[in-house]
């Protein structure tokens, strides 16, 4: 229910046109304000506050949506955090969420390779045991990225103005891995099936490339890795409670890891149009490697299960099971 009103609003306000558009410096706030008019950025918030209540369950939908539009703002992480501010704490305007919050001797503040910190009101970020709500106007913006990339490094000389949180239950960095491999899940999902369609259009030597068995190998290796992906995707938002650490972790290495092997074959596929900047294709592959690094890539997310594979004596299909019923 959710996922089909979010993309009534998406398909008509978010459409590539929308998105390039958006990505060049244009003016996103009236798409802003039509998902937030919609009540989408308080899904997490009490009924009696207005609210929608929405369970961990409900939101994995909505997060692969945003990705499968290649939405330029930071709507699922304004909703994430909904789940770790307190009532009314939330300010309006774009929060997203930062990987870390290092302060230097001096007091200096800084959050490296901030999805959505080019374009961010605000930005949450865990540091020991509590959550720093800071804003982003006074802060250095330092794009990681050449081109039309949202990710950037804030850097606050002076310390600003902040509000800071006790850290609830939930796990900070296991909800933003997971949010981030709801969001590969879907991007990964729209260039497979733009692949399947150029596939079918592409006509050489007289019959669509999709026939030859050279690109049906390619499309199934796709096919599989895209659903590999997003079951372990899915799999962190399974449960009624936010995810814990160890099915954040298995998600985000999943789906991050099939960012290369996916991306590559489609733009093998699709050949010199698919980088060039009038085809939609580089719209998202471009999103799939920027939120493939987002909040650690699959080599850091591989340590974390690595880590908690080991701390225990199980065999290793419970162990898997007792990840996947969020035991972990």
């Amino acid at each position: 229910m959710f996922a089909d009103a979010l993309e009534a609003i998406l398909r008509d306000h978010a459409a590539p046109a929308d998105v390039r558009a958006i990505e060049a410096g244009g003016d996103g706030l009236p798409l802003w304000q039509r998902i937030a008019e919609a009540g989408f950025l308080q899904l997490l918030t009490p009924e009696e506050r207005g609210g929608a209540a929405a369970c961990p369950q409900d939101l994995f939908p909505v997060f692969e949506l945003l990705g499968r539009y290649a939405v330029p703002l930071p709507v699922g992480q304004s909703i994430a955090a909904q789940a770790f501010l307190p009532d009314g704490a939330a300010p309006a305007g774009l929060i997203t969420l930062a990987p870390a919050l290092r302060i230097a001797p001096d007091g200096r503040l800084s959050c490296p390779a901030v999805p959505f910190g080019t374009i961010a009101d605000f930005v949450l970020a865990e540091h020991d045991d509590s959550l720093w709500l800071l804003p982003c106007a006074p802060a250095l913006r330092l794009s990681i990225a050449q081109g039309r990339s949202q990710c950037a490094t804030l850097r606050w000389d002076k310390q600003p103005a902040f509000a800071r949180f006790a850290r609830p239950d939930a796990c900070f960095a296991a909800f933003a891995a997971a949010l981030h491999a709801a969001l590969l899940a879907g991007a990964m999902e729209r260039v497979f099936q733009m692949t399947l369609a150029y596939g079918n259009d592409r006509v050489q030597f007289g019959r669509s490339i999709g026939k030859f068995q050279a690109i049906q190998h390619q499309l199934a290796v796709m096919a599989e890795q895209l659903a590999s992906a997003r079951m372990a995707a899915q799999s962190a938002w399974a449960t009624a409670q936010a995810p814990t650490l160890l099915q954040g972790a298995i998600a985000k290495a999943r789906s991050s890891e099939a960012v290369p092997v996916i991306s590559a074959i489609a733009h093998s596929i699709h050949g010199a149009i698919g980088i060039t900047e009038e085809y939609d294709l580089q719209l998202f592959t471009r999103r799939l490697h920027e939120w493939r690094m987002a909040h650690g890539s699959e080599d850091y997310w591989h340590r974390v299960v690595g880590r908690e594979a080991l701390r225990g004596s199980m065999p290793a299909a419970t162990f898997v099971r007792a990840a996947a019923q969020g035991e972990g």
